[in-house]
């Protein structure tokens, strides 16, 4: 099973980078690490590799990636009367799913990582100064779980919207739409609560400490993760696409 979905990993990575939107994808590529690995660390400083609040960005990064190319994951196939084609293939319905899935987490967190590392040289060159700077541990390594859960996320949703979707603008539609919610939901949640309630979950996060919210929002990551990837193996079926 591990070679089909590489196969179908190295078909979608063909079709990203290479066919016919390739002015447009590497230009999307080189923008956000430009953005990510230039112009904001040259903004923040040093404070873009020591302090937490980073996290936020690394964790934004897949979502906007992703979610702008996953849309075309099925719907794509869909669109362009390949879709019967990738069926019809002797790969098994795990596999394309997969490899799909895959395609995009690895797009989303290797864009994250290189970006991290990119912001790393350039504040070492900009700031420096003979000094070898290097982000702390738990800014390192949060960066890399965190993008890799929102990777796995953002992907998993992808997937499951544009296996419902009849073309890419709707997926992506919809796909923006979901991520808008993602994002802003449990802030507007959190605005409309009783002031009460807002007292206690505010105690109970500065009696948790930063180590226990980081575990459980780790927590909660996996959770959804678990939850949408599982959503979209139960809507992948063979014979319901063909038909569809």
């Amino acid at each position: 099973m591990i070679a089909d979905v590489l196969t179908v990993m190295w078909k979608d990575v063909r079709e990203l980078l290479l066919g016919g939107g390739t002015r447009r994808g590497w230009l999307s590529l080189l923008m956000v690490v430009g953005v990510f690995g230039v112009f904001l660390p040259l903004q923040f400083g040093r404070g873009w590799i020591e302090s937490p609040l980073t996290l936020i960005y690394w964790a934004w990064i897949p979502l906007f990636m992703i979610s702008s190319s996953v849309s075309d994951s099925f719907a794509g196939e869909r669109e362009r009367h390949t879709l019967e084609t990738l069926l019809a293939s002797r790969l098994s319905d795990r596999a394309i799913l997969f490899g799909k899935f895959c395609t995009a987490v690895c797009y989303g967190w290797g864009l994250t990582v290189v970006s991290l590392l990119i912001g790393l040289v350039t504040i070492n060159v900009a700031h420096g100064r003979g000094e070898l700077l290097w982000y702390p541990a738990p800014v390192f390594w949060g960066a890399i779980v965190l993008s890799l859960l929102m990777s796995s996320l953002t992907a998993s949703i992808g997937v499951l919207v544009s296996l419902r979707a009849s073309t890419v603008q709707q997926a992506a539609q919809r796909m923006s739409l979901g991520v808008m919610i993602l994002i802003f939901g449990p802030f507007l949640i959190f605005q409309v609560l009783p002031v009460e309630w807002k007292v206690r979950i505010v105690q109970s996060v500065q009696n948790t400490g930063l180590a226990g919210v980081a575990a459980i929002g780790l927590a909660v990551l996996v959770a959804l993760n678990v939850l949408f990837l599982e959503a979209a193996m139960a809507r992948f079926r063979r014979a319901r696409l063909i038909l569809d």
